[in-house]
């Protein structure tokens, strides 16, 4: 699929994959300003760039289904339906935050809509998801497990033990790999003698897809049919998403690895700014509507910021609850 393409599903999808990408930006975004502010501490890892893939790919899953993420996980949370207030309240360590503050950004968390977690340890949502793939298997439910991960995951044995033990057992999962080039500060070229990631994942005789993860139509029927081959009993999928980050690996990072022009190259290939082009050129989308959903989005991060800075800390009496320590000796 290319950018002249016709987009391939109705307006009413098209608008609401368009509108997911601005909540994200506008999110991040908000993060970015609200972190130098000095209100969210620890690590922050913004997912400017690549929200076509989070757009895209957790629409097609449905709400029975599993989702494992990674420490740039905003956009995925946000997707699958974790409130905005209660992500911009947990990166303000906040007790409203849906992991009670006691997260932060890389550990979003709500079980009551499957959604388990980012995982600030790379590749170590990997195992999680065949683990509940195997859960699915063994209870005999319908649901599969999807799980997002970068790139440098797959240099990971984390990756390679759970492609065979999926394949091997031919467990509902979806390996959805977000190859944005770097990982933290390396080149693709630089870590792996094979870079061809869909070539590792054959190698496990697992079916492997490929999808523009710049464009988020081509992510959301990608992401379909790679579904509807697991949802067949097929076995394990894996998708390699090419996309890119245009900040750096996490706020701490001063990204002096990549040339200035390759990052300006890519962005001019926004999902953004390519998508609703495309929706206005087709004449699904007018330039007052993308403006009205661009106000919406802002006006959901300023609810939430508000929501985050209003929200009480957790009581200090109750910071031992859920805390399990062995008793000495």
């Amino acid at each position: 699929m290319t950018a002249v393409d016709p987009v391939p599903f109705d307006k009413a999808l098209a608008i609401g994959l368009l509108s997911d990408m601005l909540r994200i930006r506008r999110l991040e975004e908000a993060a970015a300003e609200w972190y130098g502010a000095g209100k969210i501490r620890g690590y922050l890892h913004l997912y400017i760039g690549q929200e076509a893939v989070a757009a895209g790919a957790v629409r097609c899953l449905s709400r029975e289904d599993d989702i494992v993420a990674t420490y740039r996980e905003h956009g995925h949370a946000l997707v699958r339906g974790v409130p905005m207030k209660a992500i911009m309240a947990e990166m303000f360590g906040k007790a409203a935050g849906c992991s009670r503050g006691r997260g932060g950004s890389m550990h979003l968390f709500d079980a009551a809509i499957r959604f388990f977690g980012g995982n600030a340890i790379v590749g170590g949502g990997l195992p999680l998801a065949v683990g509940l793939g195997l859960s699915a298997r063994m209870l005999e439910e319908s649901r599969i497990s999807a799980c997002f991960f970068g790139e440098g995951a797959v240099a990971e044995g984390a990756f390679h033990e759970s492609m065979n033990l999926a394949a091997l057992w031919r467990l509902p999962v979806l390996f959805c790999c977000e190859n944005n080039l770097y990982a933290m500060g390396t080149a693709l070229e630089r870590s792996e003698s094979q870079t061809d990631l869909c070539a590792k994942a054959e190698s496990y005789k697992v079916t492997a897809l490929r999808a523009d993860g710049m464009d988020v139509a081509s992510v959301h029927e990608v992401t379909r049919d790679a579904l509807a081959r697991v949802r067949s009993g097929a076995g394990p999928c894996f998708v390699e998403y090419r996309t890119y980050r245009f900040r750096a690996h996490s706020m701490f990072d001063p990204d002096l690895y990549r040339d200035r022009d390759e990052v300006e190259a890519w962005k001019k290939r926004g999902p953004i700014h390519t998508f609703s082009a495309r929706l206005k050129a087709e004449g699904l989308l007018s330039e007052a509507e993308f403006l009205a959903l661009d106000a919406k989005a802002m006006a959901e991060v300023s609810e939430a910021v508000a929501f985050a800075e209003a929200a009480p800390f957790e009581a200090v009496e109750d910071l031992a609850r859920d805390v399990v320590a062995g008793e000495g000796p």
